[in-house]
């Protein structure tokens, strides 16, 4: 009688088991470490950025002395920038290398989905 019979898995018990935590934070100086690079890379990014943006507004202000005035304060704000960027990034790597520390360049180790 069962010729055409099949089993129902709508019926079977399944159970899933939640994933232990993949996230590897050793320590919050890690992670601290991982921040500082990153914002030391990303601010000196946009003071680029904002050079760029400054070298164009003055090409295009077309001598209008307004315009060139405020690319100009653009440019210097933007190299201001920089050096203050240039500045933090040394001083870092003076405390590093002076208190054997590490405070740029900590790895985090993202967690990889069904691994």
């Amino acid at each position: 009688m069962n010729l055409f019979a099949s089993p129902v898995f709508a019926q079977a018990r399944i159970e899933l088991k939640r994933p232990e935590s993949q996230v590897k934070i050793q320590d919050v100086g890690q992670l601290i470490s991982a921040l500082v690079g990153t914002l030391l890379i990303i601010s000196a990014l946009l003071a680029f950025f904002f050079l760029i943006l400054g070298g164009i507004q003055w090409i295009t202000s077309g001598g209008d002395k307004a315009g060139m005035e405020a690319a100009r304060n653009k440019i210097t704000h933007a190299i201001v920038g920089l050096i203050i960027v240039g500045a933090a990034w040394a001083i870092m790597i003076l405390v590093q290398n002076f208190l054997g520390v590490q405070i740029i360049g900590g790895t985090l180790e993202f967690p990889k989905p069904f691994e």
